[in-house]
């Protein structure tokens, strides 16, 4: 269920939080009349210091606080709707996990918190732990796994009832490179199928790579608000970008330019990014067959991610009752003028012998005993002959 176009995601209009001391004192405002829009399909970045307000944002907006001030629409809803909650997927900033389940128990347990069937459970398990490349360790307790782990097992219980508003805090922080860019590259996909994305990072570069439209907050204020484009864009240079030129060409470039009386700020190779050569070198360890004992790169994107989930099979028992209930609605009648009442069926007439009331069977003070029969007359004439001595 994707969100309606017309109606934001997100909605925040005048929001504020103060915490207050024992004495119900103001003590800090985390966040202080903020307004905040956004929209169905966009991936949203929340960005800011230690201590301007996100995490008290994102918690006002998942109904975890309560707002001092304004008001907060999710889905065009409050934040404590139970049908609305249900829609959203969060990954804290902090991975709770109960540190003595492995992580195939914990994704089932959070499937059972959204009523999924168990056979609809263990498909997205088996999928989402080959996602995040923990299907070789599911057994493990999440306890014994590193931090980059539990932030993958974290990542894929936040996806379990694959929702239409995924809320990352800190989404990326104790991954590796490969680890950031899957979810880099989860994150986008998941914008082409239609989901909204709030991202809250302290890794710029990550943010940079994904968001359509950022905030940066400050004391709990908005200090910049827009798309990235608008937000990076230096007005005052221009840069070409051209295949390799010889020193000789770069001289003409540079002396053309000039003469139009430019200046020419630096020419340089371009350069890959760190990630890209980490990539690769990870790529080809794996290619060549190299073992580890930990998280393994992660595999496609889950199939109910990926297309859409299929609607939750209902329980075997509705399925029954479902048909009991169909096979005992009349039959509609024959379409003739004068239809003749037909035979009843085989098991309606067994139904009708087994439910037919037994007769009373009468206490055995009131039965009377039926009269002998008669004899005959000569039989006892003859006998009477027989003992008589004359």
């Amino acid at each position: 269920m994707v969100a309606n176009a017309q109606t934001p995601v997100i909605e925040c209009r005048g929001l504020t939080k103060v915490f207050k001391d024992f004495w119900l004192r103001p003590r800090v405002t985390a966040v202080d009349g903020l307004d905040l829009v956004i929209e169905p399909h966009q991936v949203f970045g929340l960005l800011g210091p230690n201590g301007s307000g996100k995490s008290t944002t994102i918690k006002m907006i998942l109904g975890l606080l309560f707002p001092t001030k304004g008001r907060i629409a999710i889905f065009g809803k409050l934040p404590t709707d139970v049908e609305t909650k249900a829609r959203i997927g969060y990954l804290p900033e902090e991975s709770y996990l109960y540190r003595f389940l492995n992580a195939r128990e914990t994704l089932d347990f959070y499937g059972r918190i959204f009523n999924l069937p168990r056979s609809e459970r263990n498909k997205r398990i088996d999928m989402l732990l080959e996602m995040v490349g923990l299907e070789g360790v599911q057994r493990r307790p999440v306890g014994e796994y590193s931090k980059g782990m539990q932030r993958r097992i974290g990542l894929a219980q936040a996806l379990i009832n694959d929702p239409d508003l995924l809320i990352l805090d800190e989404p990326t922080t104790g991954l590796d490179p490969l680890g950031t860019r899957q979810i880099k590259d989860l994150i986008l996909h998941l914008k082409q199928r239609g989901k909204t994305v709030l991202l809250c990072s302290h890794l710029l570069a990550d943010v940079e790579d994904v968001c359509d439209r950022v905030t940066v907050l400050y004391g709990g204020r908005i200090r910049a608000l827009g798309t990235i484009e608008e937000l990076l864009s230096v007005s005052d240079s221009t840069q070409i970008e051209t295949e390799r030129l010889e020193p000789a060409l770069v001289a003409k470039v540079r002396e053309l330019i000039e003469k139009e009386h430019r200046k020419v700020h630096k020419v340089e190779a371009p350069r890959r990014k760190l990630e890209a050569l980490f990539l690769e070198i990870v790529q080809k360890a794996l290619s060549e067959g190299a073992a580890t004992s930990g998280a393994k790169t992660g595999g496609a994107v889950a199939e109910f991610l990926a297309a859409g989930a299929a609607p939750a099979p209902a329980d075997e028992g509705r399925q029954v009752i479902a048909g009991l209930v169909e096979a005992a609605k009349p039959a509609p009648p024959p379409e003739v003028s004068k239809p003749e009442p037909a035979a009843p069926a085989a098991d309606a007439r067994v139904l009708d012998a087994l439910t037919a009331p037994k007769p009373e069977a009468k206490p055995a003070s009131e039965e009377k005993p039926s009269p002998p029969k008669a004899v005959d007359r000569s039989v006892i004439d003859d006998l009477l002959k027989k003992d008589d001595p004359s």
